[in-house]
């Protein structure tokens, strides 16, 4: 049988150390670090092999949460967050309190709070917002379950969650909106 809280505490202690996590999401394994960590954040550019030009998404555990690194939330993205019945990551303008190589050019950033009980736990007992990326090199296939990671991202990884711990997944990357403060709402993926 799994030891939740175990499993919880020592992926947010790796977290606490700017250290990374392969975990399970709402939809697919993420890796995952302080998003308010640059040192941290960058580690994860250099597993991903990916250039640190091309934003992150983060995840939060609620909308208590969500407040504190948005200036200001578009109204619309509350209720999109209530009606959502697939997982939903927001691109949203105006983003503070986060490392700078999480935030787009434009100073957007995309946010999700997911529907998945393993992964909100570590976010709230974290008590900040955490990267979530694909765990997979860039440009390659996002792995849907733990068994489609490869050996160089699990190892790569300073703490890696019980495979158990997917059963909520979807396997899907979560649809992206790109939100605007006047009501502006642009669909990035479906």
């Amino acid at each position: 049988m799994m030891d939740t809280k175990n499993a919880i505490e020592q992926a947010v202690k790796i977290l606490k150390d700017g250290g990374v996590i392969l975990y399970p999401t709402d939809t697919v394994w993420g890796l995952g670090c302080d998003a308010t960590n640059a040192v941290a954040v960058e580690k994860i550019y250099k597993i991903k092999k990916r250039e640190d030009n091309k934003s992150l998404i983060i995840l939060v555990d609620g909308e208590d949460m969500l407040c504190r690194y948005i200036k200001e939330i578009p109204q619309v993205a509350l209720q999109l967050i209530e009606i959502a019945d697939q997982p939903l990551t927001i691109i949203y303008p105006g983003a503070i309190g986060l490392a700078k190589n999480v935030i787009a050019e434009d100073n957007t950033v995309g946010i999700r709070i997911p529907h998945h009980n393993f992964c909100l736990q570590i976010i709230h007992r974290f008590n900040r917002p955490i990267i979530s990326t694909s765990a997979n090199i860039s440009g390659e296939k996002a792995p849907s379950h733990f068994i489609n990671i490869s050996e160089y991202i699990k190892s790569a990884a300073d703490w890696v969650a019980d495979p158990a711990f997917e059963a909520d997944s979807t396997g899907k990357p979560s649809s992206i909106i790109k939100l605007g403060l006047g009501g502006e709402v642009q669909i990035i993926r479906k």
